[in-house]
């Protein structure tokens, strides 16, 4: 009996290619902004290596991709299509992260060592050493409450709610402004207990200058308020714990209604 040899014509060589490369797009996309898997702390090879890797693993999931020629302008707008929705992804957490960020250089300018300052290897840019202190206990967290397994998690779930193809709307859109709101709102939230304690430290350093105005205020000033400052953040690290755990929920919810239909 002879067997007949596989064949495959350019069509099916076509969509095979392109039913790789879009979700690709997405996944690596997502992997260059998403906090502790992507970012400039992490290699690129590295995080091309792990964007092939969960795309080979989900692509049996996925529904099938649109059929066009990958040199046509539609499919050029599929891909940027993907590469948007990708980095929106990525986005959403990555705000958190920030707001993190801004509550550390408030706590720090407060306390007087905004001066003190290191280098953010997430951001590429120098950050006050409580800004960096917090951002690594955000980190650890994120680890922990499996935040990076959820958000790949809602990644994969997103080419069932919005396919290949499928472009964002104008209420995700929407979304993803009205989200940009959190690095503030989650920054004063972290950051309200140690600013609150700092700024009442301020209103007596401002009444001990009325009443005694011979003393030298900065030379009893400045370490007093950098002491009570380091105490305000010990006391509050298990409501940092908190703001963070919430606003990680938050930014979750947030993703997911980002790709929601």
């Amino acid at each position: 009996r002879t067997v007949s040899p596989l064949v495959l014509d350019m069509a099916q060589i076509r969509d095979a290619i392109t039913g790789f490369l879009w979700p690709f797009f997405r996944i690596s996309a997502l992997f260059a902004i998403l906090p502790v898997l992507g970012g400039s702390e992490v290699p690129v090879r590295v995080r091309v290596a792990l964007a092939i890797v969960v795309t080979a693993l989900v692509l049996p999931l996925l529904p099938p991709a649109p059929s066009l020629d990958p040199l046509s302008a539609g499919s050029l707008l599929v891909t940027l299509q993907e590469i948007v929705i990708g980095l929106a992804m990525g986005l959403m957490v990555l705000l958190v992260f920030n707001a993190v960020t801004l509550a550390g250089e408030s706590i720090a300018i407060t306390m007087g060592l905004g001066f003190a300052l290191m280098n953010d290897p997430q951001n590429g840019v120098s950050v006050p050493t409580v800004s960096q202190f917090y951002l690594i206990l955000a980190t650890l967290l994120f680890v922990t409450l499996d935040g990076h397994h959820a958000a790949l998690e809602l990644a994969v779930g997103s080419f069932r709610t919005l396919p290949v193809g499928a472009p964002l709307g104008p209420d995700a859109i929407w979304r993803l402004l009205e989200w940009g709101g959190v690095i503030f709102r989650g920054a004063l939230g972290v950051a309200l207990p140690a600013l609150a304690a700092m700024l009442t430290v301020n209103l007596l350093m401002g009444v001990m200058t009325r009443a005694a105005p011979q003393m030298n205020i900065f030379s009893v000033g400045f370490p007093l308020t950098m002491s009570i400052g380091f105490v305000a953040i010990a006391l509050t690290l298990p409501a940092f714990g908190e703001s963070f755990e919430s606003l990680l929920a938050e930014a979750l919810d947030a993703l997911a209604l980002l790709t929601s239909p």
